[in-house]
């Protein structure tokens, strides 16, 4: 019995001290991967639980589940070893320099369900054994020099939503059963799409779209509904400067998508997680305060500092799961300029949104907020973050399904990452507009300044309300100054801002228009050419309003000149008639005053 008793000891002993095998897996990773003595410093081969590692994500068991090392400049290979990591659901090494195969061992993964090896320089071929892995929904292996042919195995994936292979130097057939994917990319490579005159797909070498070829066929995932729309695009332009091939295409022309979706990686963060990392929400760390609730920056153990949005009516019908779906709905919309979700946090009575904390705070705090020392924002940054604006939102109204209207556009909710590119927050955090339902929603939000007059007295907003607050964002941008001001009572009767810059633009008083903190460093046919694009946007009929769409390409330098004679011609005629009524309903400057004229007109 002892010895039994000795040798359960020994093996409890041996256990306790033997290699983790998840850390061993990884720390073969980080050498294979020819890691700096800079890069990844915490993996330790003498610390035997990876939980505790940088770019590591575990369960609550002790598992590692996501492994994010994307964009890091590593330039070795993949260790075989990685197959060891049984539990995991999400590995991302995409934008780095990694050579070598996809090793085969890469199958045994058999809960994963995101593998992004985007832009490296793998070569070979794709392994048979990805095959495996029946609960993958996205794979990402664009832009490296992958050869060979798509194994038929990837046929098999029941799970896969998403699947990008462009750019590489792939041949053969496509398997028939991938063009039932949801979304896919086959181009830049030598490939044959099959019998299926629908299924024709580039197959030049270069990899760039050509513009004497046509049926480019391209899956786009329009909704987590579950209703998928296969767009056939037949001719791709191209601006100026968008030279060589741009994935992001398939998704926005404009070329500003990020089109990892990265659903996969969306995080359930435990409440007393965000409670430490705020301490205890306190005051101190309050970023801001919206209609949706406060946002409190937080510090992860790690150092990484995020944002946490504190939902005030969280009491929505549907309750937790309602909130699930809502949130499910803002990780897919994924661009450059809106701000990314990376998780969330449900208790019986709270509703948590965390997001990456943006350094340079908000368009608004820049504009008027600054503290001595800081650097007023400068002409050229403000058109960037129009145009940067102006890409969000139509990514939100035109790229969506459901399209997503954010209902309270203002500067405040614009933030500035560490380049000082706009990226907008809060959208999504409203209700979202089905296109196959409804165009309109009926809860006012917003700020008073900000919100469009027909949404104001009717309840109903649409993408053309939006718009409306875009360009009073716009004439923020310009004079610096807040949507409404009561301080301007003192001077003149124009308390609104949209009304002040109408009336200082007729008169031709461009220079008075422009926040005094540039200091004239500014182009003054820019300045005109914002102010028009504002105007247009902030037009009393939504009708009249153009699309963001639209928006963008006026302030890219097309079109807007064409609309803003139009526009003029409509406004001398508008103001006219409104003069004609003034004079028609004139009584003199002494019958204001005239008590018998007023008590006539009274009841008798």
């Amino acid at each position: 019995m002892e010895l039994l008793y000795s040798a359960l000891i020994l093996a409890c002993f041996f256990t306790l001290v033997s290699p983790d095998a998840q850390g061993d897996a990884l720390y073969a990773l980080k050498g294979s991967l020819n890691a700096s003595s800079g890069q990844l410093p915490d993996w330790n081969e003498n610390q035997v639980n990876p939980c505790t590692w940088s770019k590591i994500t575990c369960d609550d068991s002790y598992n590692v589940i996501m492994v994010s090392l994307s964009n890091m400049r590593f330039s070795g290979t993949l260790s075989p070893k990685i197959g060891a990591l049984k539990t995991l659901n999400t590995l991302s090494l995409q934008g780095n320099g990694i050579t070598g195969k996809i090793p085969e061992e890469v199958g045994n993964l058999t809960n994963l369900t995101m593998l992004d090896l985007d832009h490296n320089q793998l070569s070979g071929e794709i392994p048979p054994s990805l095959g495996n892995l029946k609960k993958l929904q996205f794979l990402f292996l664009s832009q490296n020099n992958l050869t060979g042919t798509i194994p038929q195995s990837l046929s098999s994936l029941p799970s896969l939503i998403n699947l990008q292979l462009d750019s590489n130097g792939l041949t053969g057939q496509i398997p028939e059963r991938l063009f039932e994917v949801p979304k896919y990319n086959f181009t830049g490579n030598h490939l044959n799409c099959g019998f299926n005159s629908s299924h024709q797909c580039e197959s030049d070498s270069g990899g760039a779209p050509s513009k004497s070829k046509t049926g480019m066929v391209v899956g786009i995932v329009v909704g987590f509904s579950g209703f998928v729309l296969i767009v056939g695009l037949l001719l791709f332009f191209f601006r100026g400067r968008h030279k060589g091939y741009r994935r992001e295409v398939f998704v926005d022309v404009a070329g500003e998508v990020d089109r990892r979706i990265e659903f996969g990686q969306l995080k359930r963060f435990l409440w007393t997680e965000l409670q430490i990392a705020t301490d205890n929400f306190s005051e101190k760390n309050v970023l801001g305060q919206g209609g949706f609730g406060k946002v409190y920056k937080g510090v992860f153990p790690d150092n990484t500092k995020i944002a946490v949005k504190r939902l005030t009516d969280y009491e929505s019908p549907g309750g937790d799961a309602a909130f699930h779906r809502e949130v499910e709905m803002i990780s897919v919309a994924v661009h450059r300029n809106l701000l990314r979700l990376i998780g969330f946090c449900t208790t019986p009575t709270e509703r948590l949104l965390v997001y990456p904390f943006m350094q340079n705070l908000s368009v608004a705090y820049r504009l008027r907020e600054l503290k001595p020392g800081e650097a007023v924002l400068d002409w050229p940054t403000r058109k960037r973050v129009a145009l940067g604006t102006a890409r969000g939102l139509e990514y939100l109204h035109e790229h969506c399904n459901p399209k997503i209207i954010h209902r309270d556009v203002k500067a405040a909710n614009v933030l500035l990452d560490e380049d000082f590119e706009a990226v907008v927050g809060d959208f999504g955090l409203a209700k979202l507009v089905d296109v196959r339902k409804t165009n309109v929603t009926t809860q006012v939000r917003g700020t008073m300044g900000h919100i469009a007059p027909e949404y104001l007295s009717t309840g109903k907003s649409s993408e053309k309300t939006d718009v409306f607050g875009y360009g009073i964002m716009l004439l923020e941008l310009v004079t610096g100054q807040r949507a409404i001001d009561f301080s301007r009572l003192e001077e003149e009767d124009d308390v609104l801002l949209l009304d002040h810059v109408k009336k200082l633009q007729r008169e031709k008083r461009l220079h008075a228009i422009v926040d005094r903190n540039l200091n004239k460093n500014y182009n003054i046919l820019e300045v005109e050419m914002m102010i028009q694009v504002a105007l247009l946007c902030t037009q009393a009929s939504p009708e009249e309003r153009p699309a963001m769409s639209v928006v963008v390409r006026m302030l890219e330098g097309e079109g807007l000149a064409e609309r803003w004679e139009e526009w003029q011609h409509v406004e001398v005629t508008r103001r006219q008639e409104y003069e004609r009524l003034q004079r028609r309903f004139d009584w003199g400057e002494d019958s204001i005053y005239n008590q018998d004229a007023i008590e006539l007109s009274g009841g008798r």
